[in-house]
């Protein structure tokens, strides 16, 4: 065996056997939007293990192509054993040519050709230079018969992703007890299953090794099987398998051919850079944030430094952070991107370097704006998004206070409450164990109590264990009081992690929050609060409630809050002209009761709370494409009665549900939908040909325009508030602290004989009357 140095290292990816491999492997990883990216997280993760390893100089992905191949046409019947390839790994499969390409990663296929045939291809025709070494990455063990010596090895997985062993031809000769060129020979009598590949029948694994060991390949041994001067004598060889390797010659012969890599297709390679010299981190972390994966950036990063890449002594290098490479970006630029794609939620300056074609920012920027007016989003970027800008940093400087002891006050109310709970649960349990363990739990429940749900359907989680959680508790409510001190403790738990004991820490010196606040945290326009979030104090329970009185504003000023009541379906009444709504809401009426007693057919006087709830629920329910099933488990009905109420809102409403309904059309044709201001909710997905992932991006954009138009409303209120305050000298008597969706919250100064010697009686009087 040759074992010498090598002056280039070339990797050759076998791309649909790695992204077979990751979809089986990994978990069911996906956007927040639900998007799968299973497969595509494995195939970041193998380009970065094998840069990382091997420090190759190039690297290259080979691909199937989904028309039949010469195989197929030799054979009709290869790999018809498997099954129909699942839509979710088709489409990750399409997907994964875009992650090649943001990694500057060259990608060879060829028609009538499988990738193993492209492999092998490269392989020969890149071990023709002596100086080369090429490494197969593959999940498939097909391609060890490409193995020559140690200059053509085999990367391969052997468990999972993370589980790999390198073969050479000494590697494949131990394990086998032959030669990696006999691997065809081998499958021409052993058959291969996987590919549907018959061989000789009644030729098991043992036989097929041992005949190949002893003749090499299958040449040499029919050679001596019909040599009628001497008689064939193997130990171990019965008669019998004598007789079906002579009644099979053919089917040994032909299924050696579908077994045998072609290492002459014509295939034109192209050299190009080093993959040092053309890697973009700016394109690579771009793709990455696209679709969530942010376990890689601190490996991405690392791939740019000195001690990651193969240098010339001669030559100087010097790392720079990719930060720094280029100018930074003024924030309105920023603002347009997640214009122009709704799901960059937040753009960062690799974003914006990596929009355009040329790298000069001026004119990148002369893109944008371009691309901004095309798309009808001049006065969504210059009226709404550019001028809130300063007013939401106004509003994180100001910050809200914290009372630091009432929310230590609490803790501790809450730790005991949580204590008399678990002592109460193990009671019922009949002993002690970890709560918080749902494998502990599940054996309480399901093993020792015995619950099992009235459907008898108990969801198992993915390591087969059944379900702890709230949506199958919730099926075991009335089986066993146990279940309702669970809810009872996970809710005060919780209440304790997010806010109660982590609030304070996060005080400055001021004594106050100041939380961060994205202005288009979500595709819709909408804002969201992190560092804490702010948006998401709990209302429902007094518990919750509780938690807000930890927000106190400053000494001789009050909280008022501003809020547009029922802002969505008055605008779902608005944008479709559906004029009983319209009436009802002109009327003052309480919208909900004016539904029920419609879809009721009783009078107002006699909508009860029960028809209200079923109303509010589906009146909230078709803005935001909730279907039958999710229907009668918000109103806690059976699914007949849901059903009922559901074609009869689609009878009562006509004009609403034609609305909704043309949202739809009209985002299949457009690939967006539209707010009354102009903003885009981009929906790339919604003709997917994944039934789920179509379904899910339809109900995204049934509500987009109505929560769309309700979120630039209130930013617009928020700019013009912020102006007049500004214009009247006002911001030290009413100050913007918080904006909750819908509603705004200001500190304002309070009212005293004091106060109205600075400011006017009118003001005072407008801020509480509109507060009203």
């Amino acid at each position: 065996m040759k074992n010498k140095m090598y002056t280039k290292t070339y990797i050759l990816l076998d791309a649909h056997a790695i992204i077979h491999r990751a979809y089986h492997a990994l978990p069911d990883f996906s956007t927040r939007d639900g998007l799968p990216t299973g497969a595509l997280f494995g195939v970041v993760s193998m380009i970065l293990r094998v840069l990382e390893e091997f420090k190759p100089d190039y690297i290259i992905a080979c691909y199937d192509l989904p028309e039949k191949t010469f195989r197929h046409v030799a054979y009709e019947a290869y790999k018809g054993t498997r099954k129909k390839t699942d839509d979710v790994l088709v489409d990750q499969l399409i997907r994964s040519r875009e992650i090649f390409e943001a990694f500057n990663v060259p990608i060879y296929d060829a028609p009538g050709f499988e990738a193993d045939d492209v492999l092998g291809t490269l392989s020969v025709l890149l071990s023709k230079e002596s100086g080369n070494k090429i490494i197969i990455a593959s999940g498939d063990m097909d391609t060890m018969q490409l193995i020559k010596d140690d200059q053509i090895v085999v990367y391969t997985l052997k468990k999972g992703l993370n589980d790999t062993i390198l073969y050479t031809e000494k590697d494949v000769l131990d394990r086998y007890g032959f030669l990696p060129k006999a691997i065809p020979d081998y499958k021409g009598l052993r058959g291969d299953p996987s590919d549907n590949i018959i061989g000789v029948t009644g030729v098991g694994e043992k036989t097929a090794t041992m005949l190949i060991v002893e003749h090499k390949n299958l040449e040499t041994l029919y050679k001596k099987l019909e040599d009628p001067k001497k008689p064939f004598i193997q130990t171990g060889i019965t008669p019998r398998i004598i007789n079906l390797l002579k009644d099979n010659k053919e089917e040994a012969f032909f299924s050696k051919e579908l077994a045998t890599i072609r290492c002459d297709i014509p295939l034109k390679y192209v050299e190009t850079k080093t993959y040092k010299e053309s890697f973009d981190i700016v394109k690579a972390s771009t793709v990455c944030e696209k679709y969530e994966f942010k376990a890689f950036a601190a490996r991405l990063k690392k791939l740019g430094s000195i001690e990651n890449v193969s240098d010339s002594e001669t030559q100087e290098v010097y790392h720079v952070e990719p930060e720094k490479l280029y100018e930074p970006v003024e924030p309105e630029y920023l603002l347009a991107i997640s214009l122009l794609d709704s799901e960059k939620n937040k753009p960062t300056d690799h974003d914006f370097y990596s929009y355009g074609i040329s790298p000069d920012k001026k004119n990148i920027q002369k893109q944008i704006e371009e691309d901004i007016k095309k798309n009808g989003l001049q006065y969504v970027w210059e009226s709404i998004e550019i001028p809130l800008y300063h007013v939401v940093k106004k509003m994180e400087q100001a910050g809200i206070a914290v009372d630091v002891l009432y929310l230590k006050s609490l803790s501790r109310t809450f730790h005991e409450e949580l204590s008399i709970l678990e002592q109460k649960i193990y009671k019922h349990a009949g002993k002690n164990f970890n709560i918080n363990s749902p494998k502990q739990l599940g054996e309480v429940l399901y093993v020792d109590l015995g619950l099992s749900p009235l459907d008898k359907k108990t969801k198992k989680t993915g390591t087969g264990m059944l379900s702890t959680r709230e949506s199958e508790l919730e099926k075991l409510k009335e089986l066993h009081p146990i279940v309702e001190l669970l809810f009872e403790y996970r809710e005060i738990q919780k209440l304790l992690s997010t806010y109660v004991d982590t609030l304070g820490e996060q005080v400055k010196d001021d004594g106050r929050i100041h939380a961060e606040f994205n202005q288009l945290g979500a595709a819709t326009g909408r804002f969201s609060s992190s560092n804490p979030n702010l948006q998401n104090i709990p209302i429902k329970s007094d518990r919750g409630k509780s938690i807000r009185n930890a927000f106190i504003a400053s000494e001789g000023y009050s909280f008022i809050s501003f809020d547009y009541s029922q802002i969505e379906l008055r605008l779902a009444a608005l944008l479709s002209k559906e004029q009983f709504l319209i009436d009802s809401f002109n009327k003052g009426e309480d919208i909900h009761t004016s539904v029920a007693a419609k879809m009721f057919n009783v009078s107002i006087d006699e909508v009860n709370a029960e028809m209200r709830r079923k109303a509010k629920t589906i009146n909230f329910g078709m803005l935001y494409g909730m279907g039958v099933s999710a229907l009668a488990s918000g109103m806690n009905t059976t699914r007949k009665e849901a059903q009922e109420i559901w074609d009869g809102y689609r009878t009562e409403f006509p004009y609403l549900m034609g609305f909704l309904e043309k949202t739809i059309i009209d985002a299949r044709k457009n690939k967006y939908t539209k707010t009354l201001f102009g903003r885009k909710r981009f929906c790339k997905n919604i003709n997917s040909p994944i039934p789920m992932i179509k379904a899910m991006n339809e109900r995204m954009v049934i509500n987009a325009p109505i929560q769309g138009t309700a979120a630039d409303l209130i930013k617009r209120a928020m700019i013009d508030v912020d102006m007049y305050l500004t214009k009247q000298n006002l911001q030290n008597a009413c100050t913007l602290v918080l904006q909750v969706h819908d509603e705004i919250i200001f500190e304002v100064l309070k009212y005293t004989k004091y106060t109205r010697k600075r400011y006017s009686r009118r003001f005072f009087e407008r801020i509480y009357e509109s507060s009203n």
